[in-house]
Parts: C-alpha cells; sequence; structure tokens
C-alpha cells in the first residue's frame, strides 16, 4: 500500500541498478518522487561497466507510471557527481532527496591487503559519498540564501562493519565508519539551510552480502524474506520525506521488520588525577575503569 509520501520530490539514488539501490529507487517511485538512477554497471569488485542496470530500473519505474531518469557517471569523481546533481536539476527542475548507496567490496585480511584495494574501496564508498553530499549541499545552500529553504534530506548508507568492525574487510569497515563520522559533520554544518542528514547500516541479501547470508537464500515458509532488500527501503522513503522533520544526525541499523536507533560513542568511565600520571599509576587507574565499562560488542567475523 502506497501512500504518497514523497509526491512532488525529486531524489537522487547512487547504485540503484541493483539490490539495495535499486529497492529504493523503486520504493521511492511508487511513493511518488521523481527519480534519478545512478547506477555504473559494475562488476561486485568495481570493475567493468555497463549502463544496463539503471536502464532497467528506469523501465521498470516507467512501466510503473513513475518518472525516472538515469545516469552513469562515477559519482566518485568532481564531474561525476557534478553531473549527478545537475541532471536532477535539468530533468526534474529541483532536488529534494539524496541516497548515497553505491559501493562496492575487496575483502583482504589486513597482511594481503595492498594500497590498490584500500584505495579503490575508500574511494568508491567514502569519496563516493562526499561529492555528492558536497554538490547537493552547494545547491541546497544557493537555494536557502535565495529565501527558498529546502525540506532536503541525506540519506547516506554505512554498515555493521563500520559500526563494530569486520574481519577481513579493514578497508570496507574504514569507510563505513567514515562514513558515519560525514554523517554528523554533514547534519551540524548543514541544518541551518534547511538539509537533514541520516544514516542507515542496512542487513540484506545482495551481491555484497551473498555469501553472508547463504544460509538465508530459501524462501521463508511464512512468507516473510527478512533478508530482502526492499525492507529497507521503508525507513530511507520515510527519512527522504519531508514527513521525517526534525529528525538529523542519526544513524539507523535495520533489516527485515527491525529498526533500531545506534547509539555511538558517549563518555564511560573516568578517572581524573588532576596531575600528570606515572605509566604505573595510568596503567591501574584504566584497568580500574575497564573493570567498570561495559564491554564492548564483538567484530563481526572474530573468535
Amino acid at each position: 500500500m502506497t501512500t504518497g509520501i514523497c509526491t512532488g520530490r525529486v531524489a537522487v539514488v547512487t547504485g540503484a541498478g541493483r539490490g539495495l539501490g535499486r529497492a529504493h529507487a523503486l520504493a521511492l517511485a511508487a511513493e511518488g518522487a521523481k527519480v534519478v538512477v545512478n547506477d555504473l554497471g559494475v562488476g561486485l569488485d568495481g570493475t567493468g561497466g555497463a549502463s544496463g542496470p539503471a536502464r532497467q530500473v528506469v523501465d521498470e519505474i516507467r512501466a510503473r507510471g513513475g518518472e525516472a531518469v538515469g545516469h552513469g557517471g562515477d559519482i566518485a569523481t568532481p564531474d561525476g557527481a557534478a553531473s549527478l546533481i545537475a541532471t536532477a536539476l535539468e530533468t526534474f527542475g529541483r532536488l529534494d532527496t539524496l541516497v548515497n548507496n553505491a559501493g562496492f567490496l575487496r575483502d583482504r585480511m589486513l597482511v594481503n591487503l595492498d594500497e590498490d584495494d584500500w584505495d579503490a574501496v575508500l574511494r568508491v564508498h567514502l569519496k563516493g559519498h562526499f561529492l555528492p553530499l558536497r554538490h547537493a549541499c552547494a545547491h541546497w545552500r544557493a537555494e536557502a540564501r535565495a529565501g527558498r529553504t529546502p525540506e532536503a534530506r541525506v540519506i547516506n548508507t554505512t554498515s555493521g562493519a563500520g559500526l563494530l568492525g569486520s574481519v577481513g574487510q579493514g578497508n570496507y569497515a574504514a569507510a563505513k565508519a567514515g562514513i558515519v563520522a560525514l554523517t554528523l559533520v554533514a547534519a551540524a554544518e548543514t541544518s541551518r539551510y534547511g538539509v537533514q542528514v541520516n544514516a542507515i547500516a542496512p542487513a540484506a541479501r545482495t551481491r555484497m552480502t551473498e555469501r553472508t547470508f547463504a544460509d538465508t537464500m530459501a524462501a521463508p515458509e511464512d512468507g516473510f524474506d527478512t533478508m530482502a532488500p526492499e525492507n529497507v527501503s521503508p525507513l530511507v522513503v520515510w527519512l527522504g520525506s519531508a514527513a521525517s522533520a526534525g529528525v538529523t544526525g542519526r544513524v539507523f541499523e535495520t533489516e527485515g521488520g527491525r529498526i533500531t536507533v545506534m547509539e555511538g560513542w558517549r563518555p564511560g568511565p573516568t578517572a581524573d588525577k588532576g596531575a600528570r600520571w606515572t605509566p604505573a599509576e595510568a596503567g591501574e587507574a584504566t584497568l580500574k575503569l575497564l573493570a567498570e565499562a561495559e564491554v564492548p560488542q564483538a567484530v563481526y567475523g572474530a573468535r
């Protein structure tokens, strides 16, 4: 059942040719948004490229009576990110929602992780969030300064790997942790321009996670597939709509029918000597503080 919660809005979704991005694009369109579908059409490791996936999603949206346009630029480059935002403005005359979702994996244990694999993953995930966000916010700032303060929304995509760490994914985890920090900074800096910035940490079965969730590939007997990407999209649609007014700088974990507000670093037990510690004193005080502190959650994949 649709409600038209995004009627009149224009949304941009990166990495929207498959998986979560595709589900988000279709859900936004179903709720009345006009959608820019960005996808390079690359493989799981970021190599190759084809326009087919984005075009197919555009065709799906149009077949269902919606409005959409494809964009095949590399959003981790200044020109590609600029053209992404320009496509929304030139095609639909406005921009209201940006969903940063594009990414790929090159998993290695740290001792086997080479510099190219580190740079490639950081580039697409973290830089691929920063550049579209920068260009979108520059547009919204100009609108606000012209007296047309928008109800703008940004939804970034982090991961449990970025919140807790994940064995064999040092590059991916670092990028996703960086996205959380970027989200917090952007939310604080752009609120004066009518922009809200939040992040989701989704768990769903996609090309990137099919090995992780291989044991959930079979259709459930009760008809509810908890790992379907479509389960994540309702929260994205709501965060991308005007109905989410006042919600910014937050991180949500979402999977199946579950939504969790993630609470980040907060001060825990503290000791203050009022003077400089000796190393032995610092160690003794630290051990006492750790005994009082909560035990951190385990890193994904740790034994």
